[in-house]
């Protein structure tokens, strides 16, 4: 799966903040000014897209070698019920979102996630959240 197709598939964005010296915000604004690029967004979403482009294959490599799940990866209650049922736990990694349904209950979140790490984002209620917070890496 590309960056391009993972982009698509979750749909959603993000905001960050960054902080940028006068002199690089000023050319910026001049390669904006220009034409290059519609606005200050479009240049930092570009040259983001061109950083990750050039390092796909070392992304792609350590997905592998820290087997994480790359994309979307959604664990509902019947999911997490039936990891109950075998009684196993769970190590979730993922890169991209990690979403719990809303109707897992913290407890049942305790009871069947023995690790989360996640590298992108995480949707889950804030009580979930806050039952695995000393599981989160």
């Amino acid at each position: 799966m590309s960056v391009h197709e993972l982009r698509a598939k979750t749909g959603g964005t993000e905001k960050i903040t960054i902080n940028l010296g006068v002199v690089d915000l000023g050319q910026i604004d001049l390669l904006v000014q220009e034409g290059f690029y519609s606005n200050r967004t479009d240049l930092i979403r570009t040259a983001i897209r061109n950083q990750l482009a050039t390092h796909a294959e070392a992304v792609k490599q350590t997905v592998a070698r820290k087997t994480m799940v790359l994309g979307l990866q959604r664990y509902t209650r019947q999911d997490l019920e039936a990891v109950q049922a075998a009684g196993q736990k769970l190590q979730i990694h993922v890169l991209g979102l990690a979403s719990i349904a809303d109707d897992v209950s913290p407890e049942l979140a305790r009871t069947t996630i023995d690790s989360l790490f996640v590298l992108g984002v995480l949707q889950a209620s804030a009580a979930v959240k806050a039952a695995l917070a000393d599981r989160t890496h």
